[in-house]
């Protein structure tokens, strides 16, 4: 999928547009995030581990979405990862 496609869904669909990079071979260890997630790798490579699911490598172009409290992990390939991301609370986890 390309950028521009990515990001118009992400801002239809009501989730805030962020971008990232990660350095080479750089870790974020086990986390959960209070919002739900899609990201689209635009760069290198980005392999996720999270709970429930096999271990998958995300390539430049490769789109997944990760729910709001699932643990997780992810790590940059050996020419880092550059990510757009959007980031969306869930109806039921917004304050009133």
């Amino acid at each position: 999928m390309d950028r521009a496609t990515f990001e118009a869904e992400l801002t239809r669909d009501g989730y805030t547009v962020v971008s990232i990079t990660m350095q080479p071979e750089a870790v974020n260890p086990q986390h959960v995030h209070p919002f739900d997630a899609r990201l689209l790798v635009t760069e290198g490579a980005m392999t996720v581990v999270r709970e429930g699911a096999p271990t998958r490598t995300y390539q430049a172009g490769e789109t997944f979405e990760m729910p709001v409290g699932t643990h997780h992990s992810e790590t940059a390939g050996p020419a880092g990862a550059t990510y757009v991301a959007g980031r969306r609370v869930p109806e039921n986890r917004r304050a009133s």
